[in-house]
């Protein structure tokens, strides 16, 4: 027999400039620039907005520092599966790098 489920419990968003941080330099690792994309139309507000509010989410915030920090001489890894913002950071890096 199925019962209610339990709610998943309720946590805080993470401090925005912490998690703005963390998207620019997973972008940057990644080999995606980040104003050239703003620039070109290929990364609108909003998306970027809700790039940051993803990442801000996010339980992977421990992992994803120290992929950064292994990955820091890497200019073009692809971002890792954890990331909530792989796909988007796999289309820009391609649209930028054919």
């Amino acid at each position: 027999m199925i019962g209610p489920q339990k709610a998943p419990a309720w946590r805080p968003l993470g401090r925005p400039g912490v998690h703005y941080w963390l998207v620019q330099r997973m972008a940057k690792t990644c080999g995606v620039d980040t104003a050239q994309a703003a620039q070109s139309g290929a990364l609108d507000p909003e998306t970027w907005v809700e790039m940051v509010t993803g990442c801000r989410s996010c339980t992977w915030v421990d992992g994803c520092d120290r992929w950064l920090k292994a990955h820091v001489d890497d200019p073009t890894a692809a971002p890792p599966a954890e990331c909530r913002n792989a796909d988007g950071l796999r289309r820009l890096a391609e649209r930028q790098n054919p």
